[in-house]
């Protein structure tokens, strides 16, 4: 009886693999380098840039800078009082506007939260002015509130009332009028972040709040406001400091001089500073201070709101 061998085959060690020269391991940090150098390029290196301007003395146009130290920050902080009406101004109008987009846009996103006939179309009209372009808002506005033929003096002679006992575009009161196209252009934000958590919130909450005899008063302070707290938490902070920052609405509709004095906030007095009166450096300084006013206000919010949930 003869047996037959059957061939052994000898397994073969991998090849090494050819082209690649970067460990494992980095790979990671090579595919996030080019998002990183976005970011230093398009972020930190403005932001830092500014910093580093702000010590010197510097003109718009003529290539002359001087290192002055923190004379820029002095004077401003002890010769300007343009420099703090203006941090005033941008606190009312910051505060104001927010306060007045968060009472219009939770109570649409509770009404638009209910089930009624024609909902999705109100939902979308909820949303159009966010989408129309802000000089576009601005010249509507700036026709309704004429003092001539805008609307709403018209509206207040058809109800037999002063049209010249309140004007919309005068000193006195055209921080409210900012205010309110200001609140009529940017709530649906607060519509948009509020309706998302209150289709979250889950029905049997509100079946047992009934049970309890609770009322739709009730209801929403027990229920509907702890439930949607975190968002608002952050749609007040993001309101917060893009009111704050906001210069494109108030130039707009008054520019930097005449009216436009009355709401000059701090990002209006910055480009004033830095593109009227050519002094970059000041103006650097005061995107500085505004940057760390910013900053400080997030860090107090932050903490606040800690404490709270901590309690």
């Amino acid at each position: 009886m003869s047996t037959t061998a059957v061939p052994q085959t000898r397994e073969r060690a991998p090849l090494p693999a050819r082209g690649r020269r970067i460990p494992e391991q980095y790979w990671g940090y090579v595919l996030l380098a080019p998002a990183i150098l976005l970011v230093l390029g398009l972020i930190l290196y403005p932001v830092a840039y500014s910093f580093w301007l702000s010590f010197h003395s510097k003109h718009a146009f003529l290539p002359i800078e001087t290192f002055i130290g923190f004379e820029n920050y002095i004077d401003l902080f002890t010769n300007s009082e343009d420099f703090w009406r203006s941090i005033e101004l941008g606190a009312i109008y910051a505060f104001g506007s927010v306060g007045l987009q968060l009472i219009v846009g939770v109570s649409a996103a509770l009404l638009l939260n209910q089930t009624f006939v024609g909902r999705t179309f109100i939902r979308g009209v909820t949303l159009f002015p966010y989408m129309v372009p802000t000089v576009v808002v601005v010249i509507l506005f700036r026709w309704l509130f004429n003092d001539a033929y805008g609307f709403f003096p018209y509206a207040l002679d058809f109800l037999g009332l002063d049209r010249d006992a309140f004007l919309w575009m005068e000193p006195e009161h055209v921080m409210l009028t900012v205010i309110l196209i200001s609140t009529w252009t940017f709530f649906p934000f607060v519509v948009i972040g509020t309706l998302a958590r209150l289709q979250t919130i889950d029905p049997e909450l509100y079946a047992a709040a009934k049970v309890d005899g609770a009322g739709v008063f009730r209801r929403f302070i027990h229920v509907t406001l702890p439930q949607i707290s975190s968002v608002l938490f952050v749609i007040v902070l993001l309101r917060f400091i893009f009111m704050f920052t906001k210069f494109d609405v108030i130039w707009l509709l008054t520019g930097a001089s005449g009216l436009g004095y009355f709401v000059r906030t701090l990002p209006i007095y910055t480009f004033v500073v830095t593109f009227n009166q050519l002094q970059v450096g000041a103006g650097a300084a005061l995107s500085v201070i505004m940057f760390m006013l910013l900053a400080g206000f997030a860090y107090i919010y932050f903490k606040l709101f800690r404490r709270e949930e901590n309690l």
